[in-house]
């Protein structure tokens, strides 16, 4: 496993790392879980990513029950989880980074985690109704008091972040130092052209999602979506269009032309074409089995495969502009 630094920040992260969006939610007991992360941290897998919006709680209260149980020592992994949309329908408690929610909110989280502090705390969306002073000022007291280590956002546009990190630092508070934007081979644009500032002038670090974009990249939906998959679960129908999309699918079966030739699975490859993007300091992968983990965290060994000739290949495949 190769370890990339987040942004300028000193903190190390595994370049494959493993998320818990809707597998720990609504997919996976404690059990199973249990299983999953013994499988991510034996392939070096240091970095754990969660929300407090993931099931309502649920995933924060699977994911620290687990790492509890498996016995891990606090300073040898990082964990992660994101604020904004809430989990108490009441005014000031949903969609919101306001400093009141702010600091219930984390709260309620290390509670359900199970631990006295995150690594990284991001706001999970912009907040047009809250200044960026209080949530900078709010921001920097949590990390201030201990129950965060490093702050950042996710989905934020490239003007916000640096407007939060000016703000940071024209009043010596703690600046932003990562992004958590979609990342896949369908998606490029947040990565290549709205943060690539942010990356080469303010050292923002990136911990990307998706990189299956919900599954489409393993070519597993060519012969429709099965009752197991998350596309057919209550609450993710989003994904029906994407997954169906013919075109996609064309693009996909070309991919797994380029996986066969280097011997790999068509995910291997597209998670190791994510992790090959050296702007990328982490890759966050998901998966609901600890057989399927294993195989996603095996695309380590792929990135070496990918020469200036894949690389072209699958810029053509995709349409994506050679640099």
């Amino acid at each position: 496993m190769e370890y990339r630094r987040l942004g300028r920040a000193g903190l190390k992260l595994s370049v494959l790392s493993y998320g818990t969006w809707v597998t720990f939610s609504d997919q996976m007991d404690s059990a199973a879980a249990r299983e999953c992360l013994e499988v991510a941290r034996q392939a070096g897998v240091n970095f754990f990513d969660s929300a407090e919006v993931y099931g309502n709680g649920r995933s924060e209260s699977v994911l620290g029950a687990a790492i509890e149980d498996l016995g891990w020592s606090r300073e040898t992994y990082v964990l992660s989880t994101k604020l904004y949309w809430g989990i108490h329908d009441e005014v000031n408690l949903r969609r919101t980074l306001n400093r009141k929610y702010l600091l219930h909110a984390i709260d309620g989280c290390l509670t359900r985690l199970r631990t006295g502090f995150v690594d990284l705390l991001f706001c999970h969306r912009p907040d047009p109704d809250t200044t960026v002073e209080e949530i900078v000022w709010t921001m920097s007291d949590i990390i201030g008091a201990g129950k965060a280590l490093y702050w950042g956002t996710s989905k934020w546009s490239a003007s916000e972040v640096r407007a939060a990190w000016s703000i940071a630092d024209r009043y010596g508070l703690r600046k932003p130092v990562v992004e958590q934007p979609e990342y896949n081979l369908f998606t490029t644009r947040w990565v290549d052209e709205e943060y690539h500032a942010l990356v080469s002038e303010l050292g923002i670090g990136l911990t990307t999602w998706s990189p299956l974009a919900s599954g489409m990249l393993t070519g597993k939906y060519r012969d429709g979506v099965s009752s197991r998959s998350r596309a057919a679960l209550a609450g993710h129908e989003s994904f029906l269009g994407k997954l169906t999309d013919g075109d996609s699918a064309r693009q996909v079966d070309e991919l797994s032309v380029v996986a066969a030739d280097l011997g790999c699975t068509t995910a291997q490859l597209a998670i190791a074409w994510c992790a090959a993007n050296k702007t990328v300091s982490t890759v966050i992968t998901g998966a609901s089995d600890p057989l399927q983990l294993r195989q996603n965290l095996d695309a380590v060994a792929v990135v070496p495969l990918l020469s200036e000739e894949v690389m072209a290949r699958i810029s053509r495949i995709f349409r994506h502009r050679q640099s």
